[in-house]
């Protein structure tokens, strides 16, 4: 049986990811969690391992906090695109 995005174990693992209150783990800026699903800064589940290549929707190991753009971006890379020096002053 194939396992399904809107099933109600998915709900409740991002219920979970999202509880933790993590910063978005691609960029490091936090996530505001009243934004519309649709903004391009809201909050998503970014799979470590994407599903692609073989990674587990379900496995809360994989699961991360991120925001819709960042994790877009990834597409299914395993690691984050490397986008340079970052500033501390954020």
């Amino acid at each position: 049986m194939a396992k399904r995005w809107d099933g109600r174990p998915y709900r409740r693992l991002t219920a979970e990811v999202r509880r933790l209150g993590d910063p978005c783990w691609l960029c490091g800026h936090d996530i505001d969690l009243t934004l519309d699903p649709r903004s391009p800064w809201s909050f998503t589940v970014d799979h470590v391992t994407p599903l692609s290549r073989g990674g587990d929707l379900l496995d809360p190991a994989n699961a991360r906090s991120a925001h819709r753009r960042c994790n877009s971006s990834k597409g299914n890379r395993v690691t984050p695109r490397a986008v340079g020096p970052t500033s501390r002053r954020w």
